[in-house]
């Protein structure tokens, strides 16, 4: 493959990622779990490359949660364990699930920021019995469809580049927007696995999860950011989401303005109103 496509995708992935005390769960071969707080469950999914941490100041302002925080294996210096090949979300989504079951949780919300997102868009399709309702942060159901990319085209595309990201050093750093698109964008200096974090990335680009949406029959609700440095695109960002999710209908998309990817971060008073209601209603 020529390398000027290869550019143009990095290009388009750079505007769309916009301005920048309890013990771990036990027999789990493609994540970590640590629980933390008493009260309802809330299962909470990090991006790509992250750590669980990204979620701990949003869950220390909203106590009254059971919190399981996920980190997947060959994340943020985590063993990679059973991720050491082949795809990485789908079987992590499917590992949640048997987590879910095996601790005889009681339907638990889950909340997935950036690729978690996918993960629990998976979790809820593909386990529809598991969950309570799911929340997406800044995530579409698939990553080609904001630019008008098919999966036939995808695919070989994602084979390229994931192959680019685990070999050279200088093209994963060109690559940044493209990380930040599904979580986190200094990813080098977070002790991630390259091999995890490039097959990670392959898969994503590669998944369109469009036409599962209409398998969720829980509660459905998506958090989506407008850059700060782009006010006047609000308008056509939330056209990209609501064409993205009509396939499911009744999902409510909540738009936060003034942000970038990691919305927790950025907005975190707009955010955790957000995931406060979601996680009261039907209380």
């Amino acid at each position: 493959m020529s390398r000027w496509p290869f550019r143009l995708f990095c290009f388009l992935f750079a505007l769309a990622a916009g301005p920048a005390a309890a013990a771990p769960a036990v027999g789990l071969a493609r994540i970590s779990v640590v629980v933390r707080g008493s009260g309802p469950d809330v299962i909470l999914i990090p991006g790509l490359a992250a750590s669980r941490g990204v979620w701990s100041s949003t869950a220390a302002a909203l106590p009254g949660y059971r919190y399981h925080f996920v980190q997947v294996g060959g994340f943020a210096g985590l063993p990679v364990g059973a991720n050491s090949s082949g795809p990485v979300a789908r079987p992590v989504a499917d590992e949640i699930a048997r987590y879910i079951v095996a601790r005889r949780l009681d339907r638990p919300a889950v909340v997935g920021h950036s690729m978690g997102g996918s993960i629990a868009l998976m979790v809820a399709a593909r386990h529809p019995r598991v969950a309570a309702k799911v929340m997406v942060v800044d995530m579409l159901p698939s990553a080609g469809g904001p630019f008008g990319l098919p999966t036939p085209v995808m695919k070989p595309l994602a084979r390229f580049i994931g192959d680019e990201v685990q070999r050279a050093d200088r093209t994963r750093s060109r690559l940044k927007p493209l990380f930040a698109r599904f979580g986190n964008a200094d990813w080098l200096e977070s002790r991630s696995d390259a091999g995890v974090v490039g097959r990670s990335v392959e898969e994503l680009l590669a998944t369109d999860l469009g036409a599962e949406l209409p398998r969720i029959r829980v509660p459905l609700t998506v958090v989506y950011a407008c850059p700060a440095a782009l006010p006047s695109a609000c308008g056509q960002v939330s056209r990209v989401y609501a064409r993205a999710y009509a396939g499911r209908p009744g999902t409510r998309l909540v738009r936060i303005e003034g942000s970038g990817h990691t919305i927790m971060w950025d907005q975190p008073a707009a955010f955790r109103a957000a995931l406060r209601a979601f996680l009261e209603a039907g209380e």
